[in-house]
């Protein structure tokens, strides 16, 4: 099967699956689980999972990931982060549907999982639950650094496609003001994507 390595450099998701590894932090666990069960949770619903398989999807993702994290070191030329988190995703959905049919239960060395996960639909999928991952944990450090009627101003006009003109009669802006909330949010949200995809490998 392939096998992929988890980055542990000096950043604090480096230092989250440190703390992981040693099994002792609760905290670190909780955490783990904000940071990516809802990206998990959107993965395995595109499968077709019901919410109640696709809930324990996660958690046995989860699960894995974090019994696993000890046993890796950074090796750049066997891969990322996110590409391990995929692979161990794809295992995990396919045991899943294959315990669902009755057939046999597919191990996690399975070549039709290897192959899934190359594939480009599925790597479509993937991709643009990352892409989302990134811009809800984006928004919400955003939380603290704009105000609710910048925030509302983004959303209305940049995210929902609401015209300016509404959005600013609403919320007591001018037209003006709209689109500099658009355009200063706009700004620090690339950059906090990217500092988080690089943060995460």
């Amino acid at each position: 099967g392939v096998i992929y390595v988890i980055t542990m450099e000096n950043t604090t998701h480096a230092t989250l699956l440190a703390r992981l590894a040693e099994g002792v932090d609760p905290a670190a666990w909780r955490e783990f689980h904000d940071r990516y069960a809802d990206l998990l949770r959107g993965f395995t619903r595109r499968y077709g999972l019901q919410a109640a398989d696709s809930d324990d999807a996660t958690q046995e993702i989860l699960l894995s990931l974090a019994k696993s994290v000890g046993k890796f070191q950074y090796d750049p030329a066997k891969g990322k982060f996110r590409s391990y988190l995929k692979t161990v995703a794809v295992h995990t959905v396919f045991r899943i549907l294959r315990q669902k049919k009755g057939a046999q239960v597919l191990d996690l060395t399975g070549e039709e999982a290897d192959n899934a996960a190359v594939d480009p639909s599925i790597e479509t999928w993937w991709e643009d639950e990352w892409r989302r991952y990134h811009v809800r944990r984006a928004m919400r450090r955003l939380e603290s650094e704009f105000n609710e009627q910048d925030r509302m101003a983004f959303s209305q006009y940049a995210v929902n496609g609401r015209p300016a003109s509404e959005t600013a009669a609403e919320l007591g802006l001018s037209v003006d003001q709209v689109y500099q909330a658009k355009s200063r949010i706009l700004k620090r949200l690339s950059v906090l994507i990217a500092e988080q995809i690089e943060e995460e490998g």
